[in-house]
């Protein structure tokens, strides 16, 4: 098959080249899939796309018309796709289940760890030859309440690593009967008002969207520690900002943000911020936020090129049963 992969970047390329083999023919594409870039897919029989890649309803008929039969995702998340528009062209959405829960679950620990002994103003400080201990105190994470809220595989990878840590760990996650052992189940409430340290671990769908908002920190403990390596829209930012501003935050830790599109993945530091709410959350020193990369290891990179072009022998050959279809 002809493949076009959008939003390609030349790590990503290396795993593909490697691991196809010439199965198929794979066109690398540096733009992000938009409505403006969707007519270079005219010709192909499919195309690869990412996370911040738009596949709204303009783009599916492009698509349609160009001759795509197939959309193969190369991310597990599928919000950035309108699938009943797909469905309704006639176009397959596929995409990886899972690459590495571990590679996720690790980076949402990291970002914990360096929130907690302000790692990030400990590193800047020696690099200026400053050895003072103020304002770096933290706090030991044994005994400490964490809430989990999703546990799926990543979120169960977590919830695991954080039980090994000695916390006390709880997890509200309706669609999930069975938990690792040593975490207990909690309604929502609960889990907001007693964390100490709230990590999210859902996909974005329309019931979670802007899950974390305004109503919901109010029941908080003042000086929580909110993370969020899942998915921007799961966190209204300017009620995260406003939070920050009074202390109630006392920790933030973001690898994702709504509006990210423009921004992650991409070189800019020769240009100014144009996104004044990003601009804003970057000023508070009790702040980190990693772009996007949290997926971002060997063996996630290696098992996203193996499903996807799993995936895509599959379609072609038409085993519909071995794809990881998006119904």
């Amino acid at each position: 098959m002809k493949v076009a992969m959008f939003s390609s970047k030349p790590y990503e390329e290396r795993y593909f080249r490697r691991l196809a083999n010439n199965r198929h023919q794979f066109s690398y594409l540096q733009p992000r899939l938009t409505h403006e870039t969707a007519m270079l897919a005219n010709g192909f029989d499919a195309i690869c796309c990412f996370v911040n890649d738009k596949v709204d309803i303009p783009v599916i008929s492009t698509l349609q018309q160009s001759g795509v039969s197939l959309i193969a995702l190369r991310c597990a998340g599928f919000n950035n796709i309108d699938i009943s528009a797909a469905k309704n062209a006639g176009i397959s959405v596929c995409r990886v289940p899972e690459y590495s829960p571990h590679a996720v679950a690790e980076h949402t620990v990291a970002l914990i760890l360096s929130l907690n002994r302000h790692v990030h103003r400990a590193y800047n400080r020696v690099r200026e030859n400053d050895y003072s201990l103020d304002g770096l105190l933290g706090f030991d994470l044994y005994g400490k309440t964490v809430g989990v809220i999703g546990a799926g595989r990543i979120g169960s990878a977590f919830i695991r690593i954080m039980i090994g840590f000695g916390c006390h760990v709880q997890v509200f996650d309706p669609a999930v009967s069975s938990l690792p052992r040593g975490s207990e189940a909690v309604n929502l409430e609960t889990l907001l008002r007693t964390s100490d340290i709230i990590s999210l671990h859902c996909p974005l769908t329309p019931d979670t969207w802007h899950l974390i908002n305004t109503e919901r920190l109010a029941l908080t403990r003042r000086g929580i520690m909110l993370i969020n390596t899942s998915r921007g829209g799961l966190v209204d930012t300017p009620a995260v900002i406003d939070a920050l501003k009074t202390g109630h935050i006392g920790y933030l830790g973001l690898d994702v943000y709504e509006e990210e599109a423009d921004l992650f993945f991409e070189d800019l530091s020769n240009m100014p911020i144009q996104d004044d709410v990003f601009a804003r959350l970057l000023t508070f020193p009790n702040v980190i936020i990693t772009g996007h990369q949290a997926f971002f290891t060997h063996e996630a990179l290696s098992s996203i090129a193996e499903v996807t072009l799993a995936n895509i022998d599959a379609f072609e050959d038409g085993r519909t049963k071995d794809i990881h279809l998006v119904e």
